[in-house]
């Protein structure tokens, strides 16, 4: 097999045919999440930008950017390239966020006004695929029977995390990122269970299988964050806060922005 023919088959195949990963660009993926986790913290020091309560707040709106543009795209008020699908789609935003990012630090340093500036510019371009979507809105098939199955699923999963979370400090100093993704496991499980949606991740779709249930998915999830967040908060307390914070906040955003988006497909009657 040739580069091409190999490049072909592990990459823009899986998004071609909507296969989902496989175990060659989920590693893939992976390292190149790594490598961009370490530049973009190198590049906030560089800039002067804390990784704190402010910047998240700014970065709200490109967080939820990612999974609005992905659940348009899935219903059909997008069209569908290997730009607007993940992970294609999710580089995009990253750019966007990252350029943006950019353009206001040099416009008014790492001042107290840089943070609602760039958060307005995020609401701006959310406000965009809005407007598509609402004059859209025709074309879309809402299927509020979705809540019925959602609302009480996501309230017992995150009643188990407020359990642990009194429990156990480690969770509860990271009860966000806990909640956030039981809320992400929430949706796959809805989704599944209820209207025919597949699982896309390898590692998720062999424990699914394994034990026959797609709520093998807050297994999976509550089995890597526990021993993850362990290592930031109890090995890793000498380093730099920065990069913990920078560590959770992307943590962070890999539950809430598959999740949000899971949500939006279903409730949007996409499939």
């Amino acid at each position: 097999m040739g580069l091409y023919e190999f490049f072909y088959e592990y990459f823009i195949l899986p998004i071609k045919e909507n296969q989902g990963y496989n175990p060659v660009n989920t590693i893939t993926y992976a390292i190149i999440l790594g490598i961009a986790v370490i530049l973009l913290y190198k590049m906030l020091k560089r800039m002067g930008i804390r990784v704190d309560e402010r910047f998240f707040k700014a970065l709200i709106p490109y967080i939820i950017l990612g999974p609005l543009m992905r659940s348009m795209t899935d219903v059909g008020l997008l069209r569908r390239t290997y730009l607007t699908v993940s992970p294609g789609g999710y580089f995009v935003i990253a750019a966007f966020a990252i350029a943006s990012l950019y353009a206001v630090w040099r416009h008014t340093g790492p001042d107290e006004k840089l943070y609602p500036i760039y958060r307005d510019f995020g609401w701006v371009l959310v406000g965009g695929l809005l407007f598509i979507l609402i004059i859209n809105l025709d074309k879309v098939d809402f299927n509020w029977a979705v809540l019925k199955y959602f609302i009480p699923a996501l309230m017992i999963a995150e009643a188990f995390i407020w359990v642990l979370a009194r429990r156990f400090k480690l969770i509860k100093d990271n009860g966000l990122l806990f909640y956030t993704h039981f809320y992400d496991a929430t949706t796959t499980f809805v989704g599944i269970q209820f209207f025919g949606f597949w699982e896309q991740h390898v590692l998720a779709r062999w424990l699914m299988d394994t034990l026959g249930t797609p709520a093998a998915m807050y297994l999976e999830k509550f089995v890597i964050l526990l021993p993850v967040v362990w290592i930031l908060d109890r090995m890793m307390e000498e380093e730099d806060e920065d990069l913990i914070n920078f560590v959770k906040l992307t943590i962070f955003i890999l539950g809430f922005g598959p999740g949000t988006r899971n949500f939006l497909i279903m409730l949007m009657g996409g499939g």
